[in-house]
């Protein structure tokens, strides 16, 4: 089922309206105003998949140096989508892509997606790393 939906790199194919949609109802960028969602695909590497009709039906993206450093954000797949494997799909051609290879650390931040990315060979960060964060939960909601 996969091979009816197509994925792009190419940032002139992203639907921003459609991604700003499922990311201001989304439990990690409720609220996102669309220009931050702008600047966000602007400053990242972006893939987005596309159903047959060319509706943009599922997005993430990686913020990177591409020389060390990835952190893998905004994955999602439309609900009456799921199931086909476009997740993995997206999050594997990131993965594979040339511009991502030999880094050193990949980094993300799920609620509900264990799973999905354990299968993809993510493993959780340990307690007691040396990891800290500096963290603004409500910043959407201040706009």
């Amino acid at each position: 089922m996969t091979g009816a939906y197509r994925l792009s790199f190419d940032a002139s194919d992203m639907q921003v309206d459609a991604i700003h949609a499922f990311l201001t109802q989304s439990y990690w960028a409720e609220n996102i105003a669309r220009a931050v969602v702008e600047r966000a695909i602007a400053g990242s590497l972006c893939v987005g998949t596309f159903a047959p009709d060319g509706e943009q039906i599922g997005f993430a993206r990686v913020v990177t140096d591409r020389a060390t450093f990835a952190y893998l954000a905004d994955v999602y797949v439309l609900e009456a989508h799921r199931g086909h494997g476009l997740a993995a799909r997206m999050v594997k051609a990131l993965h594979d892509h040339p511009d991502l290879q030999g880094l050193r650390r990949w980094m993300l931040a799920t609620s509900d997606a264990h799973g999905l990315y354990a299968a993809l060979g993510w493993t959780p960060v340990e307690d007691g790393t040396p990891f800290m964060q500096r963290h603004f939960p409500d910043v959407y909601r201040q706009v």
